[in-house]
């Protein structure tokens, strides 16, 4: 009987370690499920924070919204010369380069975020008012397009990579006026 009792037991216990394991398993589709979800959602609030970034910072010249947004750790990866990669070398060289070329138009033609990561086709026109990375002030407005990628952690942008055609059509001008 002692035995019947015990392999009674056993197999209780059996049966509930299998129910329990039904429910877990349940359970982890579900918060998979919801993690789907939070992903699209997330990518969509961190779309909103990088518009947010490059309209106020490149279309209406609010550096304050650098501090806001940039994390302290924040990274630039496309450096203007003699510009450091950090969050406070990023603010001088934006309020650089908006002194030597305002922005007239700064247009946001597509966003796709993936994971952590926002890329940004935008286009922006502005009047070269003088001297930038060595090329003399064409006075003209000038316009062209470009691609942010910006990585997002904790709602603050972490890092930013920009390329872009700017100067190299004023460059190209240039170049053809001698």
């Amino acid at each position: 009987m002692r035995r019947f009792i015990t392999l009674g037991t056993i197999a209780l216990i059996a049966v509930a370690m299998v129910t329990q394991w039904q429910r877990v398993r349940e359970l982890g589709r579900q918060v998979l499920s919801r993690g789907r979800e939070q992903i699209s959602v997330s990518g969509e609030e961190n779309k909103a924070i990088v518009r947010r970034f490059l309209e106020e910072t490149m279309a209406e010249g609010n550096l304050e919204v650098i501090d806001e947004l940039a994390a302290p750790d924040f990274v630039d990866h496309s450096l203007m010369p003699e510009q450091g990669p950090t969050r406070e070398d990023y603010k001088r060289s934006v309020a650089e380069y908006l002194e030597a070329f305002p922005i007239t138009s700064f247009t946001i033609e597509e966003q796709i975020a993936e994971g952590d990561k926002v890329v940004t086709k935008y286009t922006e026109s502005g009047i070269q008012q003088s001297e930038v990375m060595g090329i003399p002030p064409t006075g003209e407005e000038e316009s062209y397009e470009g691609i942010y990628i910006h990585r997002i952690s904790g709602g603050k942008i972490t890092e930013e990579w920009d390329t872009t055609d700017a100067f190299s059509g004023i460059g190209e001008a240039r170049a053809g006026d001698t």
